[in-house]
């Protein structure tokens, strides 16, 4: 355990590291976004006023889960790594859903990711926190003037399809479509079916604040913790780990170290212990025939090109 002393240094450090990130520099933090996101965690406090019903508390569990299955199949897996390829009805339908997250569009996402493997762990990876430190490697540097732009020399692939720079450009506005779908239900619900004790504001702030922003640590915590914490089974060139926690919330994604030493595999748990939610969505999606292609760490040591 490290000393009181040693921790309060440390804190020091990162907080005039930090600062001296958010006003200087191309990584100057933008500051309308660091109040709309502050004012975003503010608004999971209405749930005081709001209250509680099941109904709302499982419509919260299930757009979690849906959208966090877009992020780590579709923008991580699919966008990032090219692990498995579709159909560009497919791409689109989750991309769309992606977005709607809050965590912009899939290029800029997709982007950004690819230069953290390329540039993984020195001054060039945005998020590192073992060079820039905890919080700017978890959020600050979302809100950064680097942060909120596109790197489309890194997804050229993917830039060429017109309608995924337009959900790029417009990524707010599926956002504040789920807002407003779930304050409308949630009205309409109070009066057809009053026996779920729910309303407009009630399903907007557990559907819309809360689900949002569990989702949003969760995925922002592979970036920090998953740098910081767990265990590694392989030795690579950056600090990535396996965090059993972390990859139950993200559905697959804590097994951060194997993706390090595999980044083009759908399949992030290797052992039979390591649950892969995600993975094992994929593999339903190509049997039905959505996906195909689908590359497991087995298939990419096969044809050597880990």
């Amino acid at each position: 355990m490290p000393s009181l002393k040693a921790s309060l240094e440390y804190w020091s450090n990162h907080s005039n590291r930090l600062v001296a990130m958010f006003t200087s520099g191309k990584r100057q933090v933008l500051w309308e976004q660091v109040i709309a996101y502050f004012l975003f965690h503010l608004s999971c406090l209405a749930v005081f006023w709001v209250g509680f019903s099941w109904f709302a508390f499982w419509v919260a569990i299930l757009l979690y889960i849906l959208r966090t299955f877009a992020i780590t199949a579709f923008f991580h897996r699919y966008f990032a790594h090219r692990a498995f390829q579709t159909t560009r009805v497919w791409q689109f339908i989750f991309a769309v859903l992606g977005s709607s997250v809050g965590q912009r569009g899939p290029l800029l996402w997709a982007g950004h990711h690819r230069l953290h493997h390329q540039h993984v762990e020195t001054a060039d990876d945005i998020h590192s926190p073992t060079v820039h430190g905890f919080c700017w490697s978890h959020s600050g540097w979302f809100m950064s003037k680097e942060g909120t732009a596109t790197p489309f020399d890194a997804v050229r692939d993917f830039a060429k399809y017109p309608e995924l720079r337009w959900i790029d450009r417009y990524a707010w506005l599926n956002l504040i479509v789920v807002g407003v779908c779930l304050y409308t239900l949630g009205s309409i619900l109070q009066h057809q079916i009053p026996g779920l004790h729910t309303n407009g504001w009630q399903l907007f702030v557990w559907g819309f604040s809360i689900s949002t922003l569990c989702q949003h640590h969760a995925t922002c915590a592979i970036n920090s913790v998953g740098h910081l914490i767990g265990t590694r089974s392989y030795e690579t060139r950056d600090n990535s780990r396996n965090n059993a926690v972390l990859a139950l919330l993200t559905l697959g994604e804590g097994w951060h170290n194997n993706h390090h030493r595999f980044p083009s595999s759908a399949q992030q748990g290797i052992s039979w212990w390591q649950l892969d939610i995600t993975y094992e969505i994929l593999k339903v999606m190509a049997w039905l025939g959505i996906i195909w292609n689908l590359k497991t760490v087995k298939t990419l040591k096969d044809s050597c090109s880990v």
